[in-house]
């Protein structure tokens, strides 16, 4: 087993970064995160986000082989990174898959030397990323650009 893969004793949960998987279940995993919308189910924009990504890591159930959850990182790949797109099957919450994945994307950004990790979270969520290192930002203001970003301006 290579450094880059997490067995989750007793919990049939392996996390393992990859360059690669099955489109069918990362749009599924999107869908589940409710970040997917039917006009992006172009074949070729799952294995260009998953090579676009500084670390893309897959959880997978070990009795079936199947996705149950993901998580990536966006970066520079020289000093900042950011998880994005973390989401785990509500059938397999609460044994600890999100952790796994969310150290198995800290591993990956040690190994590729960046030094600042944030992450835009969800409400309620500030107690999950607290015990896995990540504080609030006081005065921080995420911010979202809202004009048109299609290529169809003028």
């Amino acid at each position: 087993m290579s450094g880059k893969d997490v067995p989750m004793a007793g919990r049939g949960i392996q996390v393992r970064e990859v360059g690669a998987w099955d489109t069918g279940e990362i749009i599924a995993l999107y869908r589940a995160g409710g970040w997917w919308d039917e006009k992006w189910d172009s074949p070729k924009e799952v294995p260009a986000l998953i090579l676009g990504s500084l670390a893309f890591v897959v959880a997978t159930d070990t009795s079936t082989g199947k996705a149950v959850g993901m998580g990536r990182v966006i970066s520079d790949a020289v000093s900042d990174g950011y998880i994005q797109d973390l989401v785990v099957l509500l059938s397999s919450r609460w044994r600890a898959v999100g952790s796994a994945i969310v150290r198995a994307l800290i591993a990956a950004c040690r190994r590729q030397g960046i030094r600042w990790l944030a992450l835009i979270a969800e409400p309620g969520s500030d107690r999950f990323y607290g015990d896995l290192g990540f504080i609030v930002e006081e005065g921080d203001v995420p911010m979202q650009y809202s004009g048109d970003l299609s290529d169809d301006q003028g």
